[in-house]
């Protein structure tokens, strides 16, 4: 129960910090609080709080928004690990998420080679098709 709460609250939470009326709120804050700090004398307790507000804000905020990236990288290699599953793709490639970054590093690395070997391979049977075409006899009809 207190996931789906925590779930539920951090996909809202995401949702409503990404939102431009989030962001103009946001400054319209910090314009207040910056066009009151003659009447406060620019005080240590003025300067304090927007840094207390600001920290705490964005303290609670990473673990929000990290929990809403988990959950959507999550889903988004679920589903890909899916495609590959049930169409033709190597099956060797789901769960690669759960490798260290040079391993990964060095998959793409393989990959990209085999993707250039088959652009040239599409390259080398679109010209064979070419000269085959040309050489052809050209049928004439008659008139």
């Amino acid at each position: 129960m207190i996931e789906k709460l925590f779930t539920k609250a951090a996909n809202r939470v995401a949702h409503l910090a990404g939102l431009p009326a989030t962001f103009a709120v946001c400054v319209l804050i910090v314009v207040v609080w910056g066009i009151s700090g003659p009447f406060f004398g620019f005080s240590d307790t003025w300067q304090l709080v927007i840094n207390t507000g600001t920290t705490i804000i964005t303290f609670l905020m990473v673990f929000l928004i990290q929990n809403t990236q988990n959950r959507d990288g999550a889903a988004i290699q679920a589903k890909l690990d899916e495609l590959i599953r049930v169409g033709r793709a190597h099956n060797h490639f789901i769960g690669i998420e759960h490798l260290t970054e040079s391993e990964v590093e060095a998959i793409r690395d393989k990959c990209e080679a085999a993707a250039k070997r088959h652009d040239r391979q599409i390259v080398e049977m679109a010209a064979k098709k070419a000269v085959a075409q040309k050489r052809k006899p050209k049928k004439q009809t008659a008139a």
